[in-house]
């Protein structure tokens, strides 16, 4: 039988050596490398020296995310209770006294005596044209004629 790898119509394509293209110099290892030893287990020895500084710096890094940690949930706060704060004014604009979590609003009845209305300033107006209806009418003013010198 014959043989019938997906390669095999590619076996007969002729190849070209490219000229840009050229085998790789084999690497050469220096003399002086250190070879691994037949038993690792002493690299693999802990240096309990290093423990005091680990759990220092672990503590210290610890305490600064905390720091960073509630320091952002501050921030998140301020900021919810800002736009809760604005959405309650847009809402006291629309409408005056209201409170999303407080009861209804009721209205409340005036009074049963209504304040006496002020009796009404007098301007400089009504005082210039009393003044001329007082001269018109032949009355006096009190204090002497006016316009006489």
């Amino acid at each position: 039988m014959a043989d019938h790898s997906q390669y095999s119509s590619a076996s007969s394509v002729p190849l070209i050596k490219s000229p840009s293209i050229r085998v790789p110099k084999p690497v050469i290892l220096p003399p002086d490398i250190h070879p691994l030893p037949d038993n690792i287990t002493d690299y693999f020895v802990y240096p309990f020296t290093l423990e005091p500084h680990v759990i220092t710096l672990e503590s210290s890094r610890r305490t600064t995310i905390a720091a960073h940690s509630a320091r952002r949930e501050a921030y998140i706060r301020s900021r919810e209770d800002e736009k809760e704060r604005r959405r309650r004014e847009a809402l006291r604009r629309i409408a005056p006294g209201f409170e999303p979590q407080g009861s209804v609003l009721v209205p409340t009845r005036p009074a049963q005596n209504p304040l006496p209305e002020p009796t009404p300033v007098r301007s400089v107006m009504d005082d210039l044209v009393d003044h001329l209806a007082n001269l018109s009418s032949g009355g006096s003013p009190s204090g002497g004629s006016v316009g006489r010198a």
